[in-house]
Order: C-alpha cells, then sequence, then structure tokens
C-alpha cells in the first residue's frame, strides 16, 4: 500500500447523503476522501490503500441505536490498521458509548447533526498526530537500521586480534580509514566497529553499496535532489551524506564508483560541501568516512579507472583483513555461532557440531571466507538429520579436501537447490505445510508457489497436514 502526499479521509456511513457531505465539506478544505456504506467495505479499503485519517458511524441499518456494529468495526480497525486515526459519528449522544470508543482507540467523537468549524479541527488534528506517530516510527525504524546490526565479531586468532587491536586505536580519531579484504571476510563488521568505538557513537552509521548505485541516479542517491529535479522527482529526497551528518558514511565496493561521479565524491571529501540535485543551496556535511573494498585501488588508478586524489582522501588510514584460511582459530567459534543462530531461526534449537564435522570445517580452505561459512551453517541447520551435526551434513563446495556433502548444493543450480530445500523441509515436518514455511523462512502461500513451480504434491490434497 502507498500514502499519497495528499490526505485521504475514509467516511464510512450507511447514508448516501452524509457521506456526500462529508466528502463536499472536506474538499473545500483540500482534503479528499473516500465514502463506503459499512464496516465490510469499510475493511476492505484500508486493506487496499492507507487512510490519513478515518470517520465512522456508530450505528448502521443493522442496528441503529446500540452502536454495536461501529465499536465491532473501531476493533477491527484498530487491529487491521493500528496507525489509522479513527473519530466515531453518533446521533445519540450516547455519553457512555462514546467513553466506550474512546477507551478502544478511537481519537475523538463527533455528534450528529456536526458542527463544520469543530468537525474540520478535529479531523485536521487527528491527520496530523497521525502522521506525527508515523514520523516518530519511521525515525526509530531508521535509526535502528542506520546505527548498524549486531554482527558478531569474533577475533580469537592472532590475526584479527592484531586487526581489533588497530581498530581500537583508530577508531576514536575522524580520520577516514579504507577496510581492504577479500569477499566476504567480514569487512561491514569493521565498519559497525569503527563506529561504535567513535566519538560519533551516538549518531547514524548510514551503509551504501557503491557497486548497487547505478549511475543515472548517483547523484540523487548520494547527494539527494528537490522536488522537480527530473521528471519523476515528485518529492525532495535527502542524499546519504546529509543522512550521515555528524555520524559515519560506510561507502562498501568503492572501487566501483564510475570515473565521471568520482570528481563529485572527492569535492565533498575535500570540503564537506554539495549541493542536492536541481539545487543550488550549496550545503555543509560533517561525516568520518569509512571504505572498503576487495580491489586493489593502486591497479585501478594506474589503469585510470580511480582517481588518485580520490584514493588519497579514502586512505588516510588502511586496515586489512585477513582471509579465513589464515584464522584458522576463529573458524569453529564462527561456525558454533552461525550454527546457533540458523537453528534458532529454523526452529532446531539444540544442534551442535560433531567431531567429524569440526574436522572438515578445519580443512576446507573457506574461498568464500566468513560470509561462506555462514551460509554452510544455516544450510547445515536445514538438512541436518539430528541434532549433533556431521560432516555428511555440510554442502561444501566442488573440490572439498574435507568431507564430502551427501546432497552437493553447490553443485545444483538455483532452481535445483530451492526445490530441494523445500522437498527436505517438507520431509522433516511430516507434510505440515504451515511447519515447514516457518523453517524455511517464507509464508505458506509462497511455499505453495514453490512446490507448483517445482511439481511437488502438497500432501494436504491426500492426508490432511
Amino acid at each position: 500500500m502507498t500514502r499519497e502526499s495528499n490526505p485521504t479521509v475514509l467516511l464510512a456511513d450507511d447514508q448516501a447523503d452524509v457521506r456526500e457531505a462529508l466528502r463536499l465539506l472536506l474538499k473545500s478544505e483540500g482534503i479528499a476522501s473516500v465514502g463506503v456504506g459499512g464496516p465490510a467495505a469499510a475493511l476492505d479499503a484500508v486493506r487496499q490503500r492507507d487512510f490519513s485519517c478515518a470517520l465512522i458511524d456508530l450505528n448502521y441499518t443493522r442496528d441503529t441505536t446500540s452502536g454495536e456494529e461501529g465499536l465491532a468495526l473501531l476493533d477491527q480497525l484498530r487491529q487491521h490498521a493500528a496507525e489509522l486515526p479513527v473519530v466515531v459519528m453518533t446521533a445519540w449522544g450516547n455519553v457512555p458509548l462514546v467513553v466506550d470508543a474512546l477507551r478502544r482507540g478511537a481519537g475523538d467523537f463527533i455528534e450528529k447533526p456536526w458542527d463544520n468549524t469543530r468537525l474540520l479541527s478535529i479531523v485536521r488534528t487527528q491527520i496530523a498526530l497521525g502522521e506525527g506517530a508515523r514520523r516518530q516510527r519511521r525515525l526509530e525504524a531508521e535509526n535502528a537500521l542506520l546505527r548498524g546490526g549486531s554482527d558478531e565479531l569474533i577475533a580469537e586468532s592472532p590475526a584479527m586480534r592484531r586487526v581489533m587491536e588497530l581498530v581500537a586505536r583508530v577508531a576514536p580519531s575522524d580520520a577516514n580509514v579504507l577496510v581492504l579484504g577479500e569477499n566476504g571476510t567480514g569487512k561491514g563488521v569493521i565498519a559497525q566497529q569503527l563506529h561504535a568505538q567513535s566519538r560519533r557513537a551516538a549518531k547514524a552509521l548510514v551503509k551504501v553499496n557503491m557497486g548497487g548505485i547505478a549511475e543515472n541516479v548517483f547523484e540523487s542517491e548520494m547527494f539527494g535532489h528537490v522536488r522537480g529535479a527530473y521528471t519523476d522527482a515528485k518529492s525532495e529526497r535527502i542524499g546519504r551524506f546529509e543522512l550521515a551528518d555528524g555520524g559515519t558514511l560506510f561507502l562498501d565496493e568503492v572501487g566501483n564508483v564510475p570515473p565521471p561521479q568520482q570528481p563529485k565524491l572527492l569535492r565533498v571529501l575535500e570540503d564537506g560541501e554539495f549541493e542536492r540535485l536541481g539545487s543550488s543551496r550549496t550545503q555543509n556535511t560533517d561525516v568520518r568516512l569509512v571504505s572498503a573494498t576487495n580491489a586493489d585501488l593502486a591497479v585501478e588508478v594506474e589503469a585510470g579507472r580511480f582517481r588518485k586524489d580520490l584514493l588519497y582522501r579514502l586512505n588516510t588510514l588502511e586496515i586489512r583483513l585477513p582471509p579465513l584460511r589464515e584464522r584458522s582459530a576463529d573458524v569453529l567459534p564462527l561456525a558454533r555461532s552461525f550454527l546457533e543462530r540458523s537453528a534458532a531461526r529454523y526452529g532446531r534449537h539444540g544442534l551442535r557440531l560433531a567431531p567429524s564435522a569440526e574436522r572438515a570445517l578445519l580443512a576446507w580452505r573457506w574461498p568464500g571466507n566468513v560470509r561462506e561459512l555462514g551460509h554452510l551453517m544455516e544450510r547445515a541447520a536445514l538438512l541436518a538429520e539430528h541434532d549433533l551435526v556431521s560432516d555428511s551434513a555440510l554442502a561444501f563446495g566442488p573440490g572439498s579436501t574435507g568431507a564430502e556433502s551427501a546432497q552437493d548444493i553447490d553443485g545444483m543450480t538455483i532452481d535445483q537447490a530451492e526445490a530441494h530445500l523445500v522437498r527436505r523441509a517438507m520431509e522433516r515436518h511430516n507434510g505440515n505445510l504451515q511447519h515447514a514455511a516457518d523453517a524455511l523462512g517464507i509464508t505458506r502461500q509462497t511455499l505453495y508457489r514453490r512446490m507448483e513451480k517445482h511439481g511437488l504434491r502438497d500432501p494436504s490434497s491426500g492426508d490432511a497436514d
């Protein structure tokens, strides 16, 4: 569902002339409305779109005095659209009924016949209160997201202890840091640590995957835009530099910044100034920059694909992350942590690694590093037949020098692996589709689509699940 920029009010009343009078009154104040004749239609409307406020009658054609239908509708609206401000309308001036409605979550009440000025005042107030509550919830969610996740950092190996000692020395400064390392080594986790241990920890950590930003939207994403800056710019947008003001900006895969955009990035790094796309007003930003790449930027500079002066700005300090094959002391602690996390996610509590699995994990070379280990433990949590995870439950990649998996998912296509995981989940839960869907982390409807896609039989078509 989408929310239009202009407020729209839901009108629920069984009398068409009442709905029309309300529509015209609200329209005169620039407020749009959608009218429905009863509780069922009102619920259908809130399922299909968002509203800024709802005006609902407490009495409908079935019972014109008790208010039971209206109170039931109010309860259902609170359940299906908890953020929606609801104003109740009644022609009976029943004080106990109004009190009951307010106790159930109504924002205010209006008596029929209404006073236009009071009605409009109440509607405007409820719209403003609803928008304020939504903004607050959005800010809370954004803060939780922007401050970064809670990825566990395990650093028992000598190589990682040296890295963490360097992080502890570097973090309190405002120096730009370039984190280098192979794919999957945990560069994002180091960025989180640098932010968490800095003086900016109370502010936002804004993460940007530079490899995922198309060149034609680079300026809008990084610096923002004003309304009308281009054809589809229907509202203003805050860019990542502005969003990270006072905090830390993490540029992942920074080697992928297109050459035409590098001078624009260099400028804001040099003087902290930028303009939103479509605006001539210069804005200032104060960010601590952490960048990451698996590329050799010196080679990229020599090839003319990366500016030397930009590289100098990025790597005031460098932190090199060792690959997992060089930190063997961390393999088993990481594996246990990942397995515990995945077991909790899929309802497989009590999973633990058998000695054979630990030996196989230590023998593997980990071309995909920590990310590969995390995925391996997730598959083990799904595929393990017993609580003790043996080497046969580990789906290593082709060419494994350790134990080979009985079902080598890495050798499958995506469709084959998906069909395999769906089939295994259904078998493990004895055909109970809801339990299988929960174990796979998808909805039951999505599971049905996957079964149809791969030609898997619905057990409920024969025996009830």
